[in-house]
């Protein structure tokens, strides 16, 4: 089955999930998150069934603190054999620096914004800049028998620059696949996307990038995250990313929530029948751990309301 089939074994229908709260989301938290901490709820989302987190970031340390302690992360955790991890690398330095610790992850995801001003405002390079390094980078990675995943930024909107061209996207995207990303995503970064776009946009996406997972990456900054999640679905995509708690975002524009809460997407696809393979009462118990953590209220639903007590199961 491919990846991208909506569905399997009848009307039964599955998606993936990976969970990017250990890194997407604790980056943007202004208090340091202890170690032991980030590790204790990495350890947590493992035992809740996902089968990729992403933990790491390779980035410099005086450019984002939080996430300094990435390696001495990725060593402590404890999670399921068949857990991928994933690291998040900028450039070619940063990639140096992970091959350094090569044993300690299964995945590598490179960027760029389709925007010209927010690639140049995130990392300080232009977007040709940085597509001519990942194809130098893209080669290292398929070289070490890692998995090459891309993700696209502003995929749906810019905050500087307004609408982002499909076409640009989807071109960025092609050329991700020609350098060897088995996986490419693409990320509602602040929130613009809406569901009739979203439909559009994946089954254009899933014509022009055959034999490439193509993931959805959503955020909820006008509320709209969950019927985005569900417009993709309809469109034929079935790997998503999230992160529990409802954590990460945007700094612009100011007040940008996080991404779409994985307790909140699971509890959607489970009603609907759709399978994720996660337990979601331990994605809850997780979400509320961090929240615990943070010492402030996060604004996933399902950390307040819990699980729907029927129909069973449907992992």
């Amino acid at each position: 089955m491919s990846l991208n089939d909506n569905t399997t074994d009848g009307e039964v229908r599955r998606v993936r999930i990976r969970e990017v709260g250990p890194r997407d989301g604790f980056q943007n938290e202004p208090e340091t998150i202890a170690t032991p901490d980030k590790i204790r709820l990495i350890n947590a989302l493992g035992r809740a069934g996902f089968d990729r987190i992403e933990v790491a970031s390779f980035v410099r340390p005086d450019v984002i603190p939080q996430l300094s302690d990435g390696v001495e992360v990725l060593r402590g955790i404890d999670v399921p054999e068949d857990t991928a991890r994933m690291v998040l690398v900028p450039n070619s330095r940063g990639l140096d620096n992970a091959l350094a610790v090569r044993e300690l992850f299964e995945e590598v995801a490179l960027f760029v914004s389709a925007s010209q001003t927010h690639n140049q405002r995130n990392i300080n390079r232009s977007v040709e800049e940085t597509m001519a390094d990942v194809k130098e980078m893209g080669g290292r990675i398929v070289a070490e028998e890692l998995t090459f995943c891309a993700v696209i930024a502003t995929s749906f909107g810019c905050p500087y620059e307004g609408k982002v061209s499909m076409d640009r996207v989807l071109g960025l995207a092609e050329d991700f696949a020609a350098v060897g990303a088995t996986e490419i995503g693409f990320g509602d970064t602040t929130g613009m996307a809406n569901p009739a776009y979203a439909a559009r946009f994946f089954r254009t996406a899933l014509e022009r990038l055959p034999g490439v997972e193509v993931t959805a990456h959503f955020h909820n900054t006008r509320g709209q995250g969950l019927a985005n999640a569900y417009a993709a679905l309809e469109a034929g995509c079935t790997s998503f990313e999230s992160s529990f708690g409802e954590l990460g975002g945007c700094p612009v524009p100011a007040g940008s929530t996080g991404n779409i809460a994985t307790e909140d997407l699971v509890s959607m696809f489970h009603e609907m029948g759709v399978r994720t393979g996660l337990d979601l009462d331990q994605v809850i118990v997780a979400a509320r751990q961090a929240q615990a953590v943070l010492g402030r209220k996060l604004t996933s639903h399902s950390i307040v309301a819990g699980p729907v007590l029927w129909p069973p199961d449907r992992r």
